[in-house]
């Protein structure tokens, strides 16, 4: 069974969200996303400054069994990327909580309502053993 962490919101498209500043989130990928995409070899993420909308693509994860898209589960401006993952994109496997994490956005007043609209831990548990 995959870990789902509670303090933080999901996407139906398997993306995570943690709030860490009144403005700012983190996003990466969920662990049940990091297992079914298999062994990721490559993680091709957005500049610094890049603004990005609610449910748009936001990088990509190349695995060894297919390329995915990861989608921005909240409208914002990229203000950090894990570049680690340029090199070590394999922390997304082992630590997708952790050092997987891929960018964080700055959001406005109006993005933070969307929050709101993100799954519960609770809800994403359901969600992933539908």
């Amino acid at each position: 069974m995959s870990v789902v962490k509670d303090q933080l919101l999901y996407s139906k498209e398997h993306e995570w969200v943690e709030v860490i500043g009144e403005h700012t989130i983190r996003i990466g990928i969920t662990d049940f996303a990091q297992s079914q995409l298999g062994d990721i070899v490559f993680v091709e993420l957005p500049e610094v400054g890049t603004e990005v909308l609610s449910q748009t693509g936001l990088g990509n994860i190349e695995s060894v069994k297919t390329v995915s898209d990861v989608y921005a589960p909240i409208s914002g401006v990229v203000t950090q990327v894990n570049n680690t993952l340029l090199d070590q994109p394999e922390n997304v496997n082992s630590d997708p909580f952790g050092g997987g994490w891929m960018v964080e956005l700055e959001i406005d007043d109006h993005a933070k309502e969307a929050l709101t609209q993100l799954l519960t831990a609770e809800q994403y548990r359901e969600y992933t053993a539908e």
